[in-house]
């Protein structure tokens, strides 16, 4: 598998070669730090309340308890926006600060009337829920000065002091309004425009409206503008104000008392007494940020002999660095050009009309011919060998794993309640170098399956220890772990993979969740009758089917798979925030 293996690129893990880092223009701070925080966004979009409001059935004395907290919410937002304005320097910044509050006083005196248009009324008395109270007492720190770790002014005497409190606010009250506007917009795209008997389709269009988004705009312009003249030590401090916002954010959806049954976060939802989850997931660029084939090149390419150097004896079975790049080079065009010729080939019988499972099966055997060749070539062209063991550990423990998925992991296995086993299974040449990008993470109860370098004294020969090959290598693999499972619970499965590779694995799971956006297993699923589906809308869609028939169960071969973009979307799936 040396396809896309980019020789020559610096892919940060390779013996003596740092991360490579790339700065990107990301807007205004409030874009920037949006983008930052956004994989919070998940735990709150993916939590039992907003899955259940967005198929229509959350109950509404749960949707009543949590609207009750708005007022609470609302009347501290006035008084955080009025001790900014009269921080605020500049006349059109007061005028603008100002703006922001009529707006939120006139929501809080509206907000009885639009509750009842939106069909609900609200309770006669309503009392703050902790984490209503540590939210509102966090904005309101930050309104006065006081911020964690910081230096309490005793008296906020100049103009700058004073704007840069204001700015500190805007932080504070930033995420709050763009998560609105994000989750409101992403339950909006389910909806069909006729959907009226939605139950909270007038809560759902208040908040995707254009008005609500030009507010949350409005707020991130001001504090684009308030931060000009701020010192970076301060504008680390409005990262921060804004980033404990948004964890205050979450806290309070994740604390939102839920009586009904819900589908998600799996891993809750299923009891371990009875039920035992095995999680399967690919390695390369579903756990990796580089392919492995990329990362054994680069070792190759580094710590070969010059051409024009005196080398040692156990040296001299090896190519120069100049013919490595070269050989590499060959065989990862070779392999690209011959993987997309496959992909045609196996695409030249008729596209099925429904999901043809037996049809693909058949088809990936020529991926499975592909791959053995490839492998093939790859260990008589001797490009593998004389790579060091402790070197290769090395490199994997620097392994750049993709944000969020180290953290799912460990908290996986650090977690004694759940019934759980992970297993990575994996077309990597080189078992050592998965274990070892793990053990960095405390994870040594992973289970890896996959190839193995072969060695003498710890020197790689070039050869390889076949094991998974091919897709139906590691469907039979996926088979042969659930047989020799020793619970007696039922088996729920999810396989985590993007590969074309893990297609007969991923819909043999009770749950497949595509990670990633490979061209050639969209296309290929699409010809033989695989639905893509991203994985909140299934959800949505499956909590629908838990309330009005009481199924919701997952179950493999159905032909469907679950699109995520992130590890955090996994993490919210199976275990919550």
């Amino acid at each position: 598998m040396v396809g896309g293996v980019g020789v020559g690129v610096g892919v940060g893990v390779g013996v003596g070669v740092g991360p490579v880092v790339a700065v990107v223009d990301e807007g205004g701070l409030g874009k920037r730090f949006w983008i930052k925080v956004r994989n919070h966004t998940a735990a709150v979009l993916y939590s039992p309340f907003f899955v259940s409001l967005a198929s229509g059935h959350l109950l509404p004395e749960t949707f009543r308890h949590c609207i009750s907290q708005d007022v609470h919410f609302l009347r501290a937002f006035a008084q955080a926006y009025e001790m900014a304005e009269n921080c605020a320097d500049d006349d059109e910044d007061k005028s603008a600060i100002r703006s922001l509050r009529k707006r939120v006083l006139e929501k809080l005196k509206a907000h009885p009337t639009l509750v009842q248009e939106w069909g609900f009324e609200l309770p006669d008395e309503s009392i703050p829920i902790s984490a209503t109270v540590k939210f509102t007492d966090f904005l309101l720190a930050a309104a006065s000065g006081r911020i964690e770790g910081e230096k309490v002014p005793g008296k906020i005497a100049t103009p700058f002091e004073r704007t840069k409190i204001a700015a500190y606010t805007l932080a504070a009250l930033g995420p709050c309004m763009r998560l609105y506007a994000y989750i409101s917009s992403e339950i909006q795209a389910l909806l069909k425009p006729d959907d009226s008997d939605h139950l909270y389709k007038k809560w759902i269009d208040s908040y995707s409206s254009q008005n609500f988004e030009a507010s949350a705009l409005q707020i991130e312009e001001m504090l684009d503008k308030l931060s000009i003249s701020l010192t970076g030590e301060e504008l680390e401090v409005i990262e921060k104000l804004y980033h404990q916002a948004m964890k205050l954010e979450v806290d309070f959806f994740s604390t939102l008392p839920i009586s009904q049954k819900t589908v998600v976060p799996l891993a809750r939802m299923h009891d371990p007494a009875e039920h035992h989850l095995t999680i399967f997931c690919d390695f390369d660029l579903t756990c990796t940020a580089f392919d492995s084939s990329a990362i054994l090149a680069e070792m190759a390419i580094i710590t070969a002999p010059k051409a024009d150097s005196d080398v040692s004896e156990t040296q001299l079975a090896r190519m120069s660095s100049a013919d490595l790049r070269n050989s590499w080079g060959a065989l990862s065009a070779q392999y690209t050009e011959e993987f997309e010729q496959c992909v045609d080939s196996m695409m030249d019988s008729k596209r099925a009309e429904k999901f043809d499972y037996e049809g693909l099966h058949k088809a990936l055997e020529q991926v499975a011919e592909f791959e053995k060749r490839a492998n093939t070539r790859v260990i008589e062209s001797g490009v593998l060998k004389g790579l060091n063991l402790e070197d290769m550990k090395r490199a994997g423990q620097r392994l750049i794993l993709q944000d969020g998925c180290r953290s799912f992991f460990q908290k996986i296995v650090k977690n004694d309640t759940l019934n759980t086993d992970v297993h990575v299974l994996s077309y990597c040449w080189c078992g050592d170098l998965i274990r070892s990008a793990f053990s960095s993470g405390d994870l040594d109860e992973l289970k890896v399956h996959s190839n193995e370098l072969t060695y003498e004294e710890s020197v790689t020969t070039g050869g390889i220890d076949k094991k998974v090959e091919s897709p139906m290598e590691k469907l039979q693999g996926f088979n042969e772990i659930l047989n020799n499972c020793n619970s007696k619970s039922k088996q729920l499965t999810v396989y985590i993979g993007g590969a074309v590779g893990d297609l007969l694995c991923l819909l043999q799971a009770d749950v497949g969740i595509v990670f990633g956006s490979s061209s050639s297993l969209r296309k290929l699923g699409d010809h033989f009758g695989v639905s893509f589906v991203p994985l909140f809308s299934g959800l949505v869609k499956k909590q629908r089917e838990l309330v009005e028939d009481g199924s919701g169960n997952w179950k493999g071969l159905s032909g469907i798979l679950y699109t995520v973009s992130s590890w955090a979307e996994i993490h919210a799936f199976i275990l919550g925030s």
